[in-house]
């Protein structure tokens, strides 16, 4: 173990680094906007207007279940 010195280092500086990411991540109420960001996005995709877009993009859909079977 030549190197384990470098080693520790590097693993040192890079959780010091992702710690403080994470810390600038909850002072600035990045999980929050997130949160609220994806509450909004799955309520969309279950929304009959987009799942008349999906329809609406891909006619084939029911021709190639149809084929399945």
């Amino acid at each position: 173990m030549r190197f384990l010195g470098w080693y520790l280092k590097i693993a040192a500086g890079g959780a010091a680094i992702g710690a403080a990411m994470e810390l600038f991540m909850i002072h600035t109420g990045f999980y929050e906007k997130v949160t609220v960001l994806e509450s909004e996005k799955r309520a969309w995709e279950t929304s009959p207007e987009a799942q008349a877009m999906r329809e609406a993009l891909n006619p084939w859909r029911k021709h190639d279940d149809q084929e399945k079977r």
